[in-house]
């Protein structure tokens, strides 16, 4: 009797928890399907909510400067002091298929040397422009616009008297042309203008200079632009920077190529200041017979004055 008691005591318990559970787990599982839907959509919503910067602004100002003295010492010398100013403006849009870059690069160097006097040893101003449309992963219909000058005169010390080589927009060249753009990422581009018009532009003392006939103030060129552009980490604390231009000329010595390429090194000491290399080479027939070549190196301060990004 006591052990059909003990026996229907246990089945009523199980039976119990059995129906606990079950109402229990029917009560819960709903929640926590809710739960794990409400999350993956929260998840999916974020992803499609994530926004891209429809402009990019980044301009940046470096210093560079370096001196040399010398007092009373044996093995000779001459006091220099030199300075250099570098002025980079980037403007970047895109927006669905459109990527529109700008860029603005200027910069004035001045050197001082005991018995010689001031010098100019840096005038640049160039603005170029780069508009594309994407037809694909990484490649864009595009057009591009350049123009490139200098602030000042230029003389040729070599010679006795010096003699004027260069002034203000004398010699200045306009560039532009449609052409296909392969672009991978904002460190690496290469641009392809087989149709590209150039001007030529000097004053009236240069006229019959950089391929401008005498009398004239202008002239034009039809020609094939090749356009590049490279940066990549060579450490963690360098960088390098590559920007090449190459262009031949349809209606005047085809073949001849112009070449403009430049390499930038900067090894970054902290946020604020760098050491950089710059390492310039020009061929352009037009302008000199020789192969033109610039070298800067020096200690510099950098400060990022307008960084800004719209969305």
């Amino acid at each position: 009797m006591e052990r059909h008691a003990l026996q229907y005591l246990y089945t009523s318990l199980k039976n119990d928890i059995t129906h606990l559970n079950l109402f229990t787990l029917n009560r819960i599982l709903p929640i926590l399907c809710l739960l794990l839907v409400s999350n993956s959509y929260s998840q999916d919503k974020e992803k499609d909510t994530i926004l891209k910067p429809k402009w990019k602004v980044n301009g940046r100002l470096a210093f560079i400067f370096n001196q040399s003295s010398f007092s009373n010492w044996a093995s000779g010398g001459q006091n220099t002091v030199a300075g250099n100013i570098n002025l980079n403006y980037d403007f970047n849009y895109k927006k669905e298929n459109i990527n529109w870059d700008t860029r603005i690069i200027t910069g004035y160097g001045i050197s001082y040397v005991s018995e010689q006097g001031y010098r100019k040893t840096d005038d640049r101003f160039e603005l170029n422009t780069l508009l594309g449309l994407k037809t694909s992963t990484n490649w864009f219909l595009s057009f591009i616009g350049n123009f490139k000058t200098q602030y000042t005169k230029g003389f040729d010390y070599k010679q006795e008297p010096k003699s004027m080589v260069s002034g203000f927009l004398a010699p200045a060249y306009l560039t532009f042309g449609p052409g296909m753009l392969f672009k991978k990422s904002d460190e690496l581009s290469l641009n392809i203008a087989p149709a590209t018009a150039r001007y030529t532009f000097v004053n009236d003392f240069f006229s019959g200079k950089f391929g401008v006939e005498e009398g004239k103030n202008t002239s034009f060129s039809l020609g094939f632009n090749l356009s590049g552009y490279y940066k990549f980490r060579v450490m963690k604390n360098i960088e390098m920077e590559n920007i090449i231009t190459m262009y031949s000329d349809y209606l005047a010595n085809f073949g001849n190529v112009d070449l403009d390429y430049q390499t930038n090194i900067r090894f970054k000491v902290n946020s604020h200041i760098k050491m950089h290399i710059t390492f310039h080479t020009i061929i352009d027939d037009n302008s000199s017979s020789k192969i033109q070549f610039r070298q800067l190196f020096g200690l510099g301060v950098n400060y990022n004055f307008h960084k800004k990004k719209t969305y």
